[in-house]
C-alpha cells in the first residue's frame, strides 16, 4: 500500500505536489469512459502522470496499464477540504495510511486534514512531517491544515508565513473543533492571513451559547431531554467574520455550515462581494435531528444535526452555488467514543467513502443537477478555495491526471467494519448506496480499483 520514498518526480509541473512528490505511474490507458458522463464512450491514455490523449480506439502502447469500463463517468479527482485523519496522537481511531485509503476508495486525490491533533499543527515541522509521510504512502495528496492559535488556545496567531514557506505548503489555517471567538484575535488572523494569502477556515460556534449542548435546540432535544446547540451560535459567528472579512479583505471560509440562517449570510455576504465562501457536509444535507429518538451516539456530530427546513436550505443553496462546495467533515472515533450515553459520546463521522455516493444519488440521479456539477462542487470549487493547482482540473490532453471513475449504476451497502478506516462510526450502517467509485487515479497511479486500495 505505500509506495518507495527513494525516487520523486520535480514538483515543477504539479507545484501543488510540492517538492517530495511521489513517483509518477508509467502509461495508463483508461477504457470505455464518459467525461462528466457526456457523449460517447471513449479512451484516455495516460503518459508520465498526465492525460496524453483523448479518443476513441487509443491503442494501448507496450507495457501500459488497460483498465477496461462499461460506459462509466469520468471526473476530475475529488478534493475534500475538511477531513480529520488523527495523525499525529490519535492512531488507535485513524492514521495518515487508513485515512488516505479511505480517501483512495471515495474517490479522492486530495484532502486537507485538520490541526486539531496532538500535538497541535502550529508548526512548521508538524506539518511538514504530515505532508512527507503522505507523499510516502502515495494514495492521496495529504495536505496540513495549521491552525490559527497556538495550541488550538484562541489567543496567540501561528506563524502563517513559515508554515506557508514550509515544504508542506500550508494553504488554510483553522482552529477547527473550536471557534476563534475573541473578534480582536479573529481580526488580527484576517488581516495577517491576506498578507500571506492563506485561507482562513472557521468553526462557527459561539462558545457561550453552546455550553453542555450535544442536539440542535428544538422540539425533539427538549423532548429527549438533551441540551440544546441555538442556530443564532453558528449565525453570529458567520455574520461577524463576514463583516471582518469584508472591512479587512482576508480571505473567510465557514466550515460545515449547517443552518439556514447560515445561508442567508452566506447569500448577503457574496451579494455584497465578501470574500467569503462555504462547505456542507453529506450529513447535514441528508440527515436531520429525528434519529436522536435513538440516542445512539453515533448520531452526535458538532454541529449536530438541525431540522428539515435546514436541510433542505442546504441543498438548495448548494445547488444554486451559494453553499460553495461539499466537504465531509471525516472524523474518527473510537468504539469507546461513542458507544455511551449521548451526552459522552464524541462529536463526528466517517465520510470519505460515503460521501460522493451520496451527492450523486440525492442530486444527479434525482435528476436536479447533472455530473458536471457534481464535478464542480465535489473537485473544482473546492481546488479553488484553497488555490490548489493541480486538482480539480478539466479532464483535457496536458492536464494531470488526478481522476476519479465512477458506476452509477452499481450499488453497494454500507458496513462500517469493511470500510478502510481504522474506525467504524459511520451514520449509514446497512444504507443501500446507488452509486460507487470504480477507480481513483493519482497522477496517472492507480490508487484504488473497485473499492479496493491498489498495492
Amino acid at each position: 500500500m505505500t509506495a518507495s520514498t527513494e525516487k520523486y518526480c520535480d514538483d515543477t509541473q504539479f507545484p501543488s505536489v510540492g517538492p517530495l512528490a511521489a513517483p509518477r505511474a508509467g502509461d495508463l490507458l483508461l477504457r470505455g469512459v464518459r467525461p462528466y458522463g457526456e457523449g460517447e464512450d471513449v479512451d484516455v491514455l495516460v503518459r508520465d502522470g498526465v492525460i496524453a490523449e483523448i479518443g476513441a480506439g487509443i491503442d494501448a502502447p507496450d507495457g501500459a496499464e488497460v483498465l477496461e469500463f462499461d460506459s462509466l463517468v469520468l471526473l476530475p479527482g475529488l478534493v475534500d477540504i475538511h477531513v480529520h485523519l488523527r495523525e499525529p496522537g490519535r492512531e488507535d481511531t485513524e492514521t495518515l495510511a487508513t485515512g488516505s485509503a479511505a480517501a483512495a476508495r471515495g474517490g479522492f486525490t486530495a484532502v486537507f486534514t485538520m490541526a486539531n491533533t496532538a500535538p497541535v499543527t502550529d508548526d512548521p515541522s508538524i506539518a511538514e512531517s504530515v505532508w512527507l509521510k503522505g507523499q510516502a504512502l502515495n494514495l492521496c495528496d495529504i495536505h496540513p491544515v495549521g491552525s490559527i492559535t497556538k495550541g488550538l488556545k484562541g489567543a496567540n496567531l501561528t506563524e502563517f508565513g513559515m508554515m506557508a514557506d514550509s515544504q508542506a505548503k500550508v494553504r488554510m489555517f483553522s482552529d477547527d473543533g473550536k471557534c476563534v471567538d475573541n473578534p480582536l484575535i479573529m481580526r488580527r488572523a484576517i488581516e495577517y492571513a491576506k498578507g500571506e494569502d492563506v485561507l482562513l477556515a472557521q468553526h462557527c460556534e459561539d462558545p457561550r451559547l453552546t455550553a453542555d449542548a450535544v442536539a440542535h435546540e428544538g422540539p425533539t432535544a427538549a423532548r429527549l431531554g438533551l441540551t440544546g446547540w441555538p442556530r443564532v451560535a453558528e449565525e453570529s459567528i458567520v455574520a461577524r467574520d463576514a463583516i471582518m472579512a469584508r472591512d479587512y479583505g482576508g480571505r473567510m471560509h465557514i466550515c460545515h455550515a449547517s443552518t439556514e440562517g447560515t445561508v442567508e449570510l452566506v447569500k448577503w455576504a457574496k451579494e455584497h462581494d465578501i470574500p467569503l465562501t462555504a462547505e456542507v457536509t453529506p450529513h447535514h444535507l441528508i440527515l436531520t435531528d429525528e434519529r436522536l429518538e435513538t440516542y445512539d451516539g453515533v448520531n452526535r456530530v458538532n454541529p449536530p444535526l438541525r431540522e428539515h427546513r435546514d436541510t433542505q436550505a442546504l441543498r438548495q443553496a448548494l445547488i444554486d452555488g451559494v453553499i460553495d462546495c461539499v466537504a465531509t467533515d471525516h472524523a474518527p472515533h473510537g468504539s469507546e467514543e461513542k458507544c455511551c450515553e449521548f451526552e459522552h459520546a464524541k462529536p463526528g463521522m466517517l465520510g470519505l467513502e460515503t460521501s460522493m455516493s451520496i451527492i450523486a444519488e440525492e442530486f444527479v440521479l434525482s435528476g436536479d443537477c447533472d455530473w458536471r456539477w457534481l464535478a464542480r462542487v465535489m473537485s473544482e470549487r473546492p481546488a479553488e478555495i484553497v488555490k490548489l493547482p493541480g486538482h480539480g482540473r478539466p479532464i483535457a490532453v496536458g492536464e494531470p491526471a488526478n481522476l476519479t471513475v465512477v458506476d452509477p449504476n452499481k450499488k453497494w451497502t454500507v458496513h462500517g467494519a469493511e470500510l478502510a478506516s481504522k474506525s467504524d462510526n459511520t451514520p449509514y450502517e446497512d444504507m443501500e448506496m446507488a452509486v460507487s467509485v470504480a477507480a481513483t487515479v493519482l497522477r496517472g497511479k492507480v490508487t484504488a480499483l473497485h473499492g479496493e486500495v491498489a498495492g
